[in-house]
């Protein structure tokens, strides 16, 4: 196991995978330590129909999953915090995540910071419209500058607006009820993507990693198997630490880290 550290800061069980699954999988490939961070058991997950769960209790489910999935993928440490899922929509109930002051959230992940040291942070840029995300996002950012030990470099983790483009015309045909499918500007936009990272050869664990949260759909599973490759199969991020100045596309994390230490 190298010294490096990469912290992975999510909103639900599934986010660790279904988002940054085959960057966890690459890291485990270069014996990074890695700890994923969950803010919310992922309680307003529905089940998916016909799989035997439509009566189950989805926090502790999908508690589970998370644990399967990561220790599929190699992480070495779960971290779990204890706010309910707040759902896509309407006002946020006592308790869940987006109710908490963003101050709170950045506390208890500032805490996790300290205690872990990560080199490396990584949360999702929220640019999917879920607003568990964009707080979980906003909070992580603010955690690390008010961590005692800062990491080295952070990343926003991106998913193109090209493909997500594709992606809604797909689930309208396929589910026109999604909350997701009548969102409009999803993904990030080309030019602030700065560092893309070839993941083909991760494409099977990624797939296996899925999987193993079984409660839930994938948003994959509406997409033509070409569609569903060009997502799977590159992870792409914004750089925010150190910032970015332009020029070549970054296609690695981890060396560029170990080459400034």
């Amino acid at each position: 196991m190298s010294d490096t550290t990469m912290l992975v800061v999510v909103a639900h069980p599934d986010d660790e995978t279904f988002g940054c699954g085959s960057l966890l999988a690459h890291a485990r490939r270069r014996n990074v330590r890695t700890v994923v961070a969950c803010a919310t058991r992922g309680e307003a997950g529905m089940p998916t129909p016909g799989r035997g769960l439509d009566n189950a209790d989805m926090a502790v489910v999908r508690e589970q999953e998370l644990h399967d999935a990561a220790s599929f993928l190699g992480v070495d440490r779960v971290v779990l915090y204890d706010w309910h899922d707040s759902d896509m929509d309407g006002e946020p109930r006592p308790g869940t995540l987006c109710a908490e002051p963003v101050d709170s959230v950045a506390a208890a992940i500032a805490a996790t910071i300290d205690a872990e040291q990560p080199d490396i942070v990584v949360t999702l840029d929220a640019s999917d419209g879920h607003r568990d995300h964009a707080h979980v996002r906003d909070a992580t950012l603010l955690a690390i500058d008010r961590a005692s030990s800062p990491p080295d470099a952070v990343y926003l983790h991106c998913l193109p607006r090209a493909l997500m483009r594709k992606w809604v015309e797909a689930l309208r045909a396929e589910d026109p009820d999604s909350n997701y499918a009548h969102l409009e500007q999803l993904g990030t936009p080309a030019e602030r993507i700065t560092t893309v990272i070839d993941t083909r050869d991760l494409l099977g664990v990624r797939e296996e990693a899925m999987a193993l949260h079984r409660s839930q759909t994938s948003p994959y599973e509406v997409m033509d198997p070409e569609l569903r490759r060009e997502f799977l199969c590159a992870e792409r991020l914004t750089r925010v630490e150190p910032s970015w100045t332009g020029g070549d596309l970054e296609t690695e994390i981890f060396p560029v880290l170990q080459a400034s230490t």
